[in-house]
């Protein structure tokens, strides 16, 4: 079993990694980014478009944190129905936010296309599978919220869901043709080497250590090499580190594990996911599913799978398969791994602005490749002279969060404890 616990399958099966050089040197920019995300590459993608210079700078390799560990789902707005932001963020920022995360997989998709990322893109929809009547309820809501809003989604009946899924496990199913699936890793490699063919410079196993106010803009600290710049874009969401570390303060500790089979027969291929949709549950525990161009079943829920919580998911994991794919039968599992998501507390974006010319986007709560893409390219644009209300969120101060550690040692006891129970009977 490949037990790489960090990017598993997207490791193995994306193509080659973008050689970069670390910092070394003295180098002066008009924009630094920190972090070489989907928001941190695409704010240099849009930057160097735009005929703006910048430097990204990357702690490990490009994609090392939640771009390269996540489910692939392009997914259309956040997890919050459209009503229940427009309660949190209020009417001044709510509508616009829905309506530009709702558009967030046209970027994605179109810079794909653009570019011609190799990234096994699937533009197919997914699949919002309710696991209860309760769930189907909300699903409900969920489709009214958004047809209101002219988005093309479609709610799924039990019978139809059963046979766009595979499954008859699901009491039915919210369509939405918006969406889509990538691989994630190899989306992050794509829109680097797109970055840096429109010239951006990128720079990795560069930390930062030192964050520095100067006269004329910021210093930035590494290793070998320090970066002047006059405004900065600080990208690092869940995996903040370094000058940055205490900015995990911030954030809600929350993980998310996946496993992946071998590569099916094409006779069962066709009966599950048979369009090739990604998917996921309405469960306060939530289980995704989805295939690889391979055809391999990659199936992912709350928690991490480090020490002995490994043998508790992957087991849990085939129970999964056993009762809602049975047409699989027994296979082993040849990958696992996990990655941290970004969370805050009512699971909406935070914009900070440390000062006008630092600016960070963070906390994308489980749906990091649209928003990250879309927030990269708009403080791209504030940094090029936009406004900051251009960007669809209120500027919030920076807060810990009270108690995050005891709530992440909650999630991830409640993750450990529901899987080792479920489905066993």
């Amino acid at each position: 079993m490949g037990k790489n616990i960090t990017h598993g399958l997207w490791e193995a099966t994306a193509p080659a990694r973008p050689q970069l050089d670390s910092l070394q040197g003295a180098h002066k920019t008009d924009v630094a980014i920190i972090g070489g995300g989907y928001t941190g590459l695409s704010a240099a993608l849009h930057l160097s478009k735009m005929g703006r210079e910048s430097i990204l700078l990357e702690a490990e390799d490009i994609g090392y944190g939640g771009a390269g560990r996540n489910v692939g789902l392009v997914n259309a707005g956040l997890w919050l129905m459209p009503e229940d932001v427009l309660q949190l963020v209020g009417s001044e920022y709510g509508e616009k936010l829905i309506r530009i995360l709702g558009a967030s997989p046209d970027l994605v998709f179109g810079l794909i296309k653009e570019y011609g990322i190799e990234c096994e893109a699937l533009r197919n929809g997914t699949l919002h599978c309710a696991d209860s009547k309760s769930g189907y309820k909300a699903l409900r809501q969920r489709e009214e919220q958004w047809l209101k809003r002219g988005a093309p989604v479609r709610l799924l009946e039990r019978e139809e869901a059963a046979v766009k899924t595979g499954s008859t496990s699901f009491f039915g199913a919210l369509l939405d043709k918006r969406a889509g699936t990538v691989q994630p890793l190899a989306y992050a490699y794509g829109l680097a080497k797109a970055a840096l063919k429109e010239g951006a410079k990128l720079y990795n196993h560069s930390p930062v250590t030192e964050f520095d106010k100067i006269s004329d803009g910021w210093r930035l600290t590494t290793p070998r090499g320090t970066l002047t710049a006059k405004s900065v874009i600080i990208a690092v969401q869940g995996y903040a580190e370094y000058a940055f570390k205490e900015y995990q303060k911030n954030l809600v500790p929350f993980n998310f594990f996946q496993f992946a089979t071998p590569p099916l027969p094409e006779k069962i291929l066709k009966t599950i996911l048979p369009e090739r949709q990604g998917a996921w549950d309405t469960n306060l525990i939530l289980s995704s599913y989805r295939l690889d161009a391979a055809g391999r079943l990659i199936v992912g829920s709350v928690g991490m799978v480090d020490g002995f919580a490994w043998d508790i998911h992957e087991n849990w994991v085939k129970r999964t398969i056993e009762k809602t794919f049975p047409q699989v039968g027994e296979t082993p599992l040849d990958y696992g791994w996990y990655g941290r998501i970004a969370m805050t507390t009512n699971h909406i974006p935070r914009f900070h602005l440390i000062e006008p010319s630092v600016a960070i986007v963070t906390s994308y709560n489980g749906r990091g490749i649209g928003p990250g893409t879309v927030f990269g390219k708009l403080l791209a644009e504030y940094m090029a002279g936009g406004s900051q209300k251009d960007i669809p969120l209120p500027v919030t101060k920076i807060d810990p969060v009270g108690f995050r550690n005891l709530r992440g040692l909650f999630y991830e006891a409640g993750a450990r404890l529901y899987h080792f129970v479920q489905r066993r009977i």
